[in-house]
């Protein structure tokens, strides 16, 4: 067991001992054996998760003035993407299935409904998250709005990504991850992931007032707790959630710094 422990972790040993646990308790019961021997087995513990760590503002100010003066995120179309992860949180698959038609750019409604994912002899496909929780509905701050409207202006189809290839195809998120964690590299951040702009997202929601319950459904958790998941609704929005993006606006550093946040589409990347 402590061999299956090291090779693969902690849960794929639980899932051993259990089974068999269970083949010894069947002996036991058939007289077979007289005791269950991985009942004495002691508690095999996993390690746990480092935690992911948030922006702080000056992060925040260093990563976006940083991948507007580099040439290669902003051909990737890395800048908006980030200032869109910023804002709400998203998963990277689920920012990247976002179509145009999903958001309101006259009330700053986003409806999260899809993520990207890659299936073995299929390619690339969209589909609806995996769980009610995902499918949710978000405020986009002003400064997200006007740099949507701003990419818009060049012309987009309504069934096209938002974040779409040249050809307004979808962008493979491990491709769009991969540039991302090479961006970060470059600038000096090389314990950023992309489950960094969620816990960002959270940390400015938290200090801003946000309920753990906002929090939640912004990020497209399942439960707070259960009997919150029970009685609360799911698509529900709360202005509180859009005062507290407000005041992050990424283009603040972009514009005092005079640099051009990047095109509309990512250049030189296929589907």
């Amino acid at each position: 067991m402590l061999d299956v422990y090291q090779d693969v972790g902690a849960a794929t040993a639980r899932t051993c001992r259990s089974i068999v646990s269970g083949a010894l308790s069947l002996a036991v019961r058939q007289g077979a054996i007289a005791a269950n021997p991985a009942r004495e087995l002691e508690r095999l513990e996993g390690t746990r998760a480092k935690e992911p760590r948030a922006l702080t503002s000056e992060e925040q100010a260093k990563w976006f003035m940083g991948m507007t003066g580099d040439d290669v995120a902003v051909r990737q179309d890395l800048v908006d993407f980030s200032a869109f992860l910023l804002a709400t949180g998203l998963r990277i698959g689920e920012a990247l299935a976002v179509l145009w038609t999903e958001v309101d750019l006259d009330t700053g409604a986003l409806t999260v409904t899809s993520t990207l994912i890659r299936v073995t002899g299929q390619g690339l496909l969209r589909k609806t998250t995996k769980s009610k929780a995902g499918q949710r509905a978000l405020l986009l701050p002003t400064w997200c709005v006007a740099m949507l409207r701003r990419r818009s202006e060049v012309g987009v189809a309504p069934d096209e990504p938002i974040f779409a290839t040249v050809d307004g195809r979808y962008r493979d998120p491990r491709n769009v991850s991969r540039q991302l964690a090479d961006a970060r590299d470059r600038l000096g951040f090389g314990w950023v992931t992309s489950h960094t702009w969620r816990k960002t997202m959270a940390t400015i929601l938290d200090g801003g007032g946000a309920s753990p319950r906002m929090i939640a459904d912004q990020l497209g958790h399942s439960r707070v707790s259960m009997s919150l998941d029970f009685y609360l609704g799911r698509r529900s929005v709360d202005p509180r959630v859009l005062a507290a993006l407000e005041a992050v606006d990424p283009h603040r550093f972009t514009l005092e710094s005079g640099g051009q946040s990047g095109g509309s589409v990512a250049q030189g990347e296929g589907a």
